[in-house]
């Protein structure tokens, strides 16, 4: 590693629901920031079923697996070499890919994979985490050392909002900085019958951001392995994208302001 310290940035995205798009956006997030000229490293903690390899279409010759080998073996030198590069045109980042084998996620300790994103913080402006749905131990972990947490949610079903409102109200008794935690809405659009101000209300908060649904650049981008924000033809979905990294790479942007009165779907959960 370089005898140079940087102490960069880890931004998780974390949800209490699955299939609401963490992967793709962390993955975009981690293009945007690189595309910008800032060095990153994407780390894909679904250590069972992790997405990130297969979503930018990547053979890796190492996973976490192998990095927290390294940490046990007090090889910290070798970390930054078991990465895995991902480059489009004049564009790179590495990546820390999930196990290749399901078994080895179970031998895997959080206290190791937090010691390795400490380790790779200091070599990378930005560190950014994919996780899965759920309060773990290292999903705890990895909240607490992150400088900034996108809780991820989408308005598809009543179920989603409640885990949504559990979730928001558990990071909010874990005492972190008022800044730290941002509520984030993804595929805003998608057809439903449940209003986003009902949610808001139901929240108690307002979201930081709101990213519009577009399956089919979504999938497109899935099928080609090309991040949304490196492809040429620039729809709505990458243009929030990049204006969600405009506002975490520049303080004091306003957040979104959704007002509303209270509906039918607000007094379900008070």
């Amino acid at each position: 590693m370089n005898d140079e310290q940087i102490d960069g940035a880890i931004i998780t995205f974390f949800s209490t629901s699955s299939a609401v798009g963490k992967t793709l956006i962390s993955i975009n997030m981690a293009s945007e920031l690189a595309r910008e000229g800032h060095s990153v490293c994407l780390a894909d903690f679904d250590l069972q079923f992790g997405d990130v390899g297969n979503y930018l279409h990547l053979q890796p010759d190492y996973t976490i697996t192998d990095l927290c080998d390294a940490i046990k073996n007090n090889n910290h030198q070798d970390l930054v070499n078991m990465l895995t590069t991902y480059s489009y045109d004049d564009v790179s980042f590495q990546t820390v890919l999930a196990p290749k084998r399901l078994e080895e996620a179970y031998n895997l300790e959080p206290e190791t994979i937090i010691e390795v994103v400490k380790q790779l913080r200091r070599q990378y402006d930005y560190i950014i985490v994919d996780t899965t749905s759920m309060f773990s131990v290292l999903n705890l972990a990895l909240l607490d050392i992150s400088t900034i947490v996108t809780f991820l949610g989408i308005v598809d079903f009543i179920p989603t909002i409640k885990n949504m409102k559990i979730g928001n109200n558990t990071l909010n008794t874990l005492n972190y900085d008022g800044n730290k935690i941002r509520l984030v809405l993804n595929r805003s659009d998608a057809k439903t019958q449940i209003k986003l101000n009902d949610v808001t209300q139901i929240l108690g908060e307002n979201f930081y951001h709101i990213l519009p649904n577009d399956f089919a650049a979504a999938r497109q981008s899935i099928v080609t392995g090309i991040p949304l924000v490196l492809n040429d033809k620039m729809g709505t979905l990458a243009q929030a994208l990049r204006d969600l990294v405009i506002k975490y790479t520049n303080k004091g942007h306003d957040d979104i302001a959704e007002n509303s009165s209270k509906s039918w779907l607000s007094k379900i959960f008070n």
